[in-house]
């Protein structure tokens, strides 16, 4: 377990790190320009995709289900395969049109219709908003699992409130001050690049870690024979190719997706 003071420290560090990233950003655009830096970037910004479900949900799946944690990430990976000529299609689209929204975009798809870009705006706002509560309280529970104490009951003692505050900041220095669709948001762009680097290597480290972990007897590579011989026996669930065809759309369709893609 770690101290509550010493885990407000890591998180501020954190929080600072990317701050300094998103800074850095966008006083130097021609930073990471190269054709495979602006390339390493972009994918790495692309697993904004990634949220509290990476960490929470899909274990939990995982190990209620087995291959019931897969449809979420089958899906993009498919789409990033095999259709990423529809993304090309869309970014180019979107670029010459100055769209910087899902709305925006279903809206140009029919004259510019301002009354259906509000309508999709308002279902993205109220289809986001328990999904931001999921994430503000997976920050919690983080913080209860890492600290080893209860989550606060009053309002003001609740960590998931200042991340809000400060990701509030964060979008108003680095995403909204200038809202010109012809303007690439290189610091968010960058810092978001930085946390999914962050996310990748920690996941690395988790699973090199439950490899060693895994039960059974000899090696290594014998006890991760016998454990993907296990879970292969689990049939898949009900609904497995539906819920691969929503992640296939998800990840263009999402507004934070299609908006940092």
């Amino acid at each position: 377990m770690m101290s509550g003071w010493l885990l407000l420290l890591v998180a501020l560090a954190y929080v600072g790190l990317l701050f300094t990233a998103a800074w850095w950003g966008e006083r130097h655009p021609g930073w990471a320009q190269g054709p495979r830096a602006r390339a390493a970037v972009y994918a790495l910004a692309m697993a904004v995709y990634c949220s509290s479900w990476t960490f929470y949900g899909a274990v939990g799946t995982a190990a209620r289900s087995g291959w019931g944690f897969l449809p979420i990430y089958l899906g993009p990976i498919l789409l990033l395969l095999f259709g990423w000529r529809i993304l090309e299609r869309l970014v180019l689209a979107s670029t010459r049109h100055r769209i910087v929204s899902i709305a925006d975009f279903l809206s140009s798809r029919y004259g510019r219709a301002r009354g259906l870009a509000a309508v999709v705006a308002i279902l993205a706002v109220v289809a986001a908003i328990p999904y931001f509560a999921l994430q503000f309280k997976a920050v919690g529970m983080s913080v209860g699992v890492l600290s080893g104490q209860p989550q606060a009951a009053a309002w003001y003692a609740d960590p998931a409130l200042y991340v809000a505050l400060m990701l509030a900041v964060f979008a108003i220095l680095f995403g909204t001050r200038r809202i010109d669709a012809t303007e690439h948001h290189r610091g968010m762009v960058l810092a978001i690049a930085l946390e999914s680097l962050v996310k990748l290597v920690a996941f690395v480290a988790i699973g090199v870690l439950a490899l060693m972990q895994l039960q059974g007897g000899g090696g290594l590579s014998p006890r991760v024979v016998e454990g993907m011989q296990a879970f292969s026996l689990q049939r898949l669930p009900s609904g497995f190719l539906a819920q691969t065809l929503l992640a296939f759309a998800a990840i263009i369709c999402l507004p934070r997706q299609f908006h940092v893609a």
